[in-house]
């Protein structure tokens, strides 16, 4: 489960952001006292436009960033006061897989099991499936630097599961790759859901949205503009589609 109080970050406006943005004041809230919670074996869906806080919030979630006032709880630990607890509970996938280039995926995801204390036996098991599921063993051993943008994205993938995490962030995983990829991608997530796990993800892509949610949260300048079921999104619409709706809900505010 994720748990999410009050929750704001607030950052220092450069100089020039200050001249871009027309502000007086020395600060910005990227987030601004928001409250969601994401429970196990449903997707959680974050949508909002560029800027709008979606990936501030995760990178909080995942302890890459800490909030300047609330809390947030992930498998029922703080994020701040026992974040290496939350990072052996978390697995955190984006659409940027910033993996090693000079190691081979074998490389790279022994290395990932074995920071994450996985013994050899568990590490070699949970190695096999997901490179089987994933299709990496026709390129284990070639250089990652040689590699393709969705052959990286299925490395960058068995990553973020080698170590079987109860909770799994995903920040736009499947912008600028291929339709199979993505589909990897999307089938993942649903399993995810059905091994029970918690997982939250933000897209622009409607499509996903409509595919893959259970609960869905719209985040508009660091606010929530909605906060329910995806059911109760659909039957509440006053525009024809997932993404009139959206564009009106961020008009209006």
């Amino acid at each position: 489960m994720i748990e999410v109080e009050h929750l704001r970050k607030t950052f220092a406006l450069s100089k020039e952001q200050k001249r871009e943005k027309k502000r007086n004041g020395k600060t910005v809230d990227a987030v601004a006292d928001i409250s969601f919670r994401c429970q196990p074996g449903r997707i959680f869906s974050l949508l909002g436009p560029n800027g709008a806080g979606k990936t501030t919030t995760l990178r909080m979630i995942a302890t890459m960033l800490k909030p300047s006032a609330g809390t947030i709880r992930v498998a029922g630990y703080d994020t701040v006061k026992e974040s290496q607890q939350v990072r052996r509970n978390i697995g955190f996938l984006t659409g940027s897989t910033g993996l090693y280039e000079r190691l081979t995926p074998l490389e790279v995801i022994n290395y990932y099991g074995r920071l994450n204390g996985l013994d050899e036996a568990t590490l070699d098991r949970r190695r096999s499936e997901l490179f089987r599921v994933l299709g990496i063993d026709e390129f284990a051993n070639r250089r990652v630097g040689k590699l393709s943008t969705g052959m990286k994205q299925k490395v960058s993938i068995a990553r973020t599961m080698i170590h079987d995490p109860q909770v799994v962030v995903f920040d736009e995983p499947t912008v600028g790759l291929d339709v199979i990829t993505a589909k990897s991608i999307i089938q993942l997530i649903r399993k995810c859901r059905d091994d029970g796990k918690t997982v939250i993800f933000s897209t622009h892509i409607m499509g996903e949205v409509n595919l893959l949610s259970d609960d869905l949260a719209i985040i508009h300048q660091g606010k929530l503009l909605y906060n329910d079921t995806l059911e109760r999104f659909l039957g509440a619409m006053k525009a024809k589609s997932i993404e009139d709706e959206f564009i009106r809900l961020v008009e209006e505010n």
